[in-house]
């Protein structure tokens, strides 16, 4: 598990972001996304975006309430919350086991203000 939240942690990193070679270092190849705006994207589409010249450069990202749990050996879901210049977002990710260790395989971002309440991922999951 510690692997995947190094890896989830290195791409909140700005100079990671504005790296195509390290993106793909950390990207399953069949990577998708739903972002914050509510598209899904695919690996070569968040790679093109956030590497393009004239791609908006975030400050960094601040993670918090990390939390993490193995669905089995290979895949790990983690879940967290961001923020970056008073933009707020719930996250979660899927991180599968390769031959070439971690790589996010599934990210899913929704925006949050201050009037939510609460922790969405206090509760266990419903495992029924």
């Amino acid at each position: 598990m510690a692997a995947a939240i190094e890896g989830e942690l290195r791409l909140l990193d700005p100079v990671v972001r504005a790296s195509a070679e390290l993106l793909a270092s950390l990207l399953h190849p069949g990577f998708r996304e739903i972002g914050t705006s509510g598209r899904l994207r695919t690996r070569e589409a968040i790679v093109a975006s956030l590497t393009a010249d004239d791609a908006p450069r975030p400050g960094p990202l601040t993670a918090s309430r990390m939390r993490g749990e193995h669905l089995c050996a290979d895949l790990v879901h983690l879940t967290f919350d961001t923020e970056s210049k008073g933009l707020r977002s719930h996250r979660s990710s899927l991180w599968r086991l390769t031959p070439r260790g971690w790589r996010l395989y599934f990210h899913q971002a929704t925006p949050f203000d201050e009037d939510s309440p609460g922790d969405p991922f206090a509760a266990p999951l419903d495992r029924t």
